[in-house]
């Protein structure tokens, strides 16, 4: 009782009841859009294999990962990054002009050369959860659109 008084929700399948199918352009192999999918198959929304005039088109122009350096070691050697990941996509509503909209996510990253491989899953692990991050987005705005 105390959690839903303060205005606290599980975060869960939102309700895109309004949208029987979508269709999801972008280029082939795409990880963010194998995630949209998925969230909006867990939605109940019917993926659709090409556009169609009267239902809605997510077009994922791109999402690009880069990094910035935040500092370095006393040698040079860059100690922190700051990844960005950048996303940019068209949200096309049947009978509406197209929708261009774009954020970016961010997160700092510790850089160690004498933990390469272990650095480098870490940067795996971070980027997957910046494109889940991304694909959640997404969904909630398309949620917004009632």
């Amino acid at each position: 009782m105390t959690l839903s008084s303060c205005g606290f929700h599980l975060r869960g399948n939102l309700p895109l009841s309004q949208f029987k199918a979508v269709y999801v352009q972008s280029d082939a192999h795409s990880e963010l859009a194998e995630l949209l999918n998925e969230r909006l198959q867990q939605n109940s929304v019917r993926l659709l294999d090409s556009m169609q005039a009267d239902a809605p088109t997510i077009q994922l122009v791109n999402d690009t990962l880069e990094r910035r350096t935040l500092s370095l070691f006393p040698s040079g050697q860059v100690a922190e990054y700051e990844l960005i990941y950048k996303v940019s996509y068209y949200l096309i509503m049947p009978g509406a002009e197209p929708a261009f909209n774009q954020f970016e996510l961010y997160r700092d990253y510790q850089d160690d050369p004498n933990q390469a491989l272990a650095k480098a899953r870490e940067l795996d692990l971070l980027l997957e959860e910046l494109r889940q991050q991304a694909a959640n987005r997404i969904i909630r705005q398309l949620a917004r659109l009632n």
